[in-house]
This record gives C-alpha cells, sequence and structure tokens, in this order.
C-alpha cells in the first residue's frame, strides 16, 4: 500500500524523529539511509557525547541562528526543549545541564541518543532501510509521488527530505539533498563552511605558537589588512550573533571574549569557530584580519604600569625570562621575535619604547585571515534550501506539493551548544506530522 507510504531521505536527527512521529501517527514509513548505519553525525555531535540543546529561553535560543532563526518561531512554539527532553526521559535517558546551558545525557555517550530514535520507530513499525542511496524525487502534476534510488523506485504519496547539509562528509552528509531539491526548482542559498578553523597568512608564526590555548582573550575581527588596524577601535564589549543585534562600527565584523587556540595553520577554538561565518562571508569583499587582546583585563595605561613594575622588580633577569611571567611558554620566543628586544637584555636596561612595542603585541597580537578550513572541517554548513520557499508552519515545500524538509537541509546554521541539534529534532517532528497528515 503506498496510499499513506512516506519516503523519508535521510536517518539523521531529523529523519530519525520525523520517521518517529509520522509512524505514531499512523503513517506508513520507509526511512531510506545511503550509509550502514542511521545517527552517523549524531554519534559524534557533542564530541560523542551529544549537545542535544540548550537551557536558553526561547527568544535567545532564535537569536543563535542569527537573521533566519525568525523561521523557528513556529516549529519551536509546537516541539522545544521540554518537549524534547521528555521524549528521551520516556526512553530512560536522563540529561544534565553545563556551561553555557549546554545540555548532554548523562552517561556522555551519543548512542544512547541515536538507541532512543531506534526505539521510538521501532516501537511504531518504521521501516530501516540502510546502503540505499537516491537519485531523485519523482513527482507528478506538481506533487511528490516517490523517489528513485539506484535499485529502483520507491512510489510514495509524501516525500521528506531529512539529507542533511555538506559537513562531515564521512557521516553521509555530502549535499545530496542540495541537489535533489535544486532538480525540483528550489533555490539553494550560497553554500559557505561555518563553525570552522581559519587559515592565517601568517603561516609560521603561527606554527611558532602551535598548540598554545587561550583562555579569557578577546578576539576581533576586522574587515581590513592587519597593518592597517586602528587598535584605538578595539571594542570593550562583545559583538556577534546572539550578543547583539546592533552592527559593531565600521571596520569591525565582530568582538568575542573567550577561549580560542593557535594551530599549526592558523587559530581555532571556541570564539574562533563561532565568528567564522560571517568572517567567510566579510572574505568575498576584501581583506579581513584579526587581533587577539591577550590582556583584556588591563586597559592600556593598566598594562604599562604592569610591564614598568615587572621591569623594574626583576631588573637583573633577562627579557625571555620576564616573559615566561607574562605568556605561555610557546609564545616566548615568537614575542621575542616580534617585539625585536634581545632575548638576554636584563630588564632595567629595556627602555620605554621597547616597552610600548611589547605592549602593543600583548593588547593586538594579529594575523591576517587567508580563507576557512574546508566544508568537510566544518561543523555545520551555512546556506541551503531557501526559508522562503518552506512553509515554517508545516516544513512543507511551496514548490512541489507533497514535499518536506527538515533539519540542516534548510538554510538554517546555530552557534555551538546545542542549537542546531534541537532544530533538527523539532522540525524532523513537525514534518513528519506535517507529512503524516497529508
Amino acid at each position: 500500500m503506498i496510499d499513506n507510504r512516506i519516503i523519508i531521505i535521510g536517518a539523521g536527527a531529523s529523519g530519525m524523529m520525523a520517521a518517529g512521529r509520522a509512524a505514531e501517527l499512523g503513517a506508513n514509513i520507509a526511512l531510506l539511509e545511503k550509509t550502514e548505519h542511521p545517527g552517523n553525525k549524531v554519534l559524534l555531535s557533542g564530541k560523542t557525547r551529544c549537545n542535544l540543546t540548550n537551557a536558553k529561553e526561547l527568544d535567545d535560543f532564535i537569536a543563535m541562528f542569527g537573521s533566519n532563526g525568525r523561521f523557528l518561531y513556529s516549529a519551536f512554539h509546537r516541539y522545544f526543549r521540554d518537549d524534547l527532553l521528555a521524549f528521551f526521559g520516556r526512553y530512560n535517558v536522563e540529561t544534565k545541564t553545563e556551561r553555557g546551558g549546554r545540555i548532554f545525557p548523562v552517561s556522555d555517550d551519543a548512542r544512547d541518543i541515536t538507541k532512543a530514535l531506534e526505539r521510538y520507530m521501532a516501537d511504531h513499525g518504521v521501516q530501516l532501510l540502510t546502503g540505499i542511496r537516491v537519485t531523485g524525487i519523482q513527482v507528478d502534476n506538481g506533487r511528490a509521488a516517490g523517489v528513485q534510488t539506484e535499485e529502483g523506485a520507491f512510489p510514495a504519496a509524501a516525500v521528506i527530505l531529512a539529507t542533511g547539509s555538506a559537513s562531515f562528509p564521512k557521516t553521509g552528509s555530502t549535499g545530496d539533498g542540495y541537489r535533489l531539491a535544486a532538480a525540483l526548482g528550489h533555490t539553494i542559498a550560497k553554500l559557505r563552511p561555518a563553525l570552522v578553523p581559519l587559515r592565517v597568512s601568517e603561516v609560521q608564526r603561527a606554527k611558532s605558537m602551535q598548540g598554545v590555548s587561550l583562555r579569557n582573550v578577546r578576539l576581533t575581527a576586522y574587515r581590513c589588512p592587519a597593518d592597517e588596524i586602528n587598535p584605538m577601535l578595539t571594542p570593550t564589549t562583545e559583538w556577534g550573533r546572539g550578543i547583539s543585534d546592533r552592527q559593531p562600527p565600521w571596520p569591525i565584523i565582530e568582538s568575542r571574549m573567550g577561549e580560542m587556540m593557535v594551530t599549526h595553520f592558523g587559530i581555532g577554538g571556541p570564539i574562533t569557530l563561532l565568528m567564522s561565518l560571517p568572517i567567510v562571508d566579510a572574505l568575498e569583499n576584501g581583506p579581513v584580519s584579526v587581533s587577539i587582546d591577550l590582556k583584556p583585563a588591563l586597559v592600556e595605561k593598566q598594562l604599562r604600569l604592569r610591564l614598568q613594575r615587572d621591569f623594574d622588580q626583576y631588573g637583573k633577569r633577562g627579557y625571555r625570562n620576564i616573559l615566561k611571567g607574562l605568556l605561555p611558554q610557546k609564545m616566548v620566543e615568537p614575542f621575542v621575535e616580534m617585539t625585536g628586544i634581545p632575548p638576554d637584555q636584563p630588564g632595567h636596561r629595556i627602555n620605554a619604547e621597547e616597552r610600548e612595542r611589547l605592549l602593543r603585541c600583548l593588547k593586538s597580537l594579529r594575523f591576517n585571515i587567508k580563507e576557512p578550513l574546508s566544508m568537510a572541517s566544518a561543523m555545520v554548513t551555512a546556506g541551503g534550501v531557501s526559508l522562503k520557499e518552506i512553509d515554517p508552519r508545516t516544513m512543507a515545500s511551496r514548490l512541489v506539493e507533497g514535499l518536506y524538509f527538515c533539519g540542516e537541509v534548510m538554510d538554517l546554521d546555530g552557534d555551538t551548544g546545542g542549537y542546531n541539534l534541537q532544530a533538527a529534532f523539532s522540525t524532523g517532528y513537525i514534518a513528519g506530522e506535517s507529512a503524516a497528515h497529508t
């Protein structure tokens, strides 16, 4: 019987939720997954611990998706965090809340999340078919009528596209959904890597500091080359998605406080990832550079007095040894080179102009951004099926009747912290429910 059969393409978080919900409402479900196992990306999320949602209130949660977040209001009003946690509770998955409102299973094991979803589908008779690659969606008189696969055709009354993004291709997310949607006339917003580390032009400098983890620093991105950064413009407040609705003053792109790291190719770590998408977008229009304030708790006047005190107090020590009290070990030699102060010069012989050179490096360690790492290294793909062509109340296509979307195939990308998985679960739930009522 195909009169109520729904084909779901992709067994990730959104696809499994959609399958379980539609089957729960009585639909005949076939869930097609091109890899051999469902939930591959879920198993990797949160460093295999699965950060499934966040404790933020609705408006703050929505803000983490930028301007496109408004699309999610309807879905979140119908199925949000409390509903999701209650669902996993029914399958004996206890959860806990950690720093930043991140919510994880108590077990710290992403497999508990996929097992719960698999049990949900099994309880309601979902047919899970793995190792099947979909090559096209069949349309008859403007309505989805099934899918074409390498193994043949699967007729259906409705189709849900839950193929994920183009990030983490080894999990099966290779952008298939964009091609399938585009073939039916859907607009695909430009795909860009998001939550991704960044390459710098000063590779040798980065290599010399490789592995340095920085805490409580300020990272600011500018629309200009590094040598044109005006340190007087470095903000004292944070600017960025989910922090402020206002645009920062030109030429600042974003500025965040937190943790980051220096790698052999450039910069990474939490605040780098959060700032990566606006940096990637800005790179299309010209040079971009970043400045790292290693001592953001001290204004220049305070830091100047601190340096003068240290050089006086440790006047007999060499410059290199004094730096060891100011910087991580792997940054000492690079700072000796950047400031041009002889490494063995005693502190009492370092003059005011040399102290100023050190101060400028401490308050504004600069890199020119060359490019992001590839899409395969990104945690999230920005872009996707245009939200203008999807009904936010039902996740239904506005172009093809009987076609629905959910998860990362849509033009939605949130910050790290459980936001993207909640969006996947919520849109999957709505898509499955809507398709079942087709």
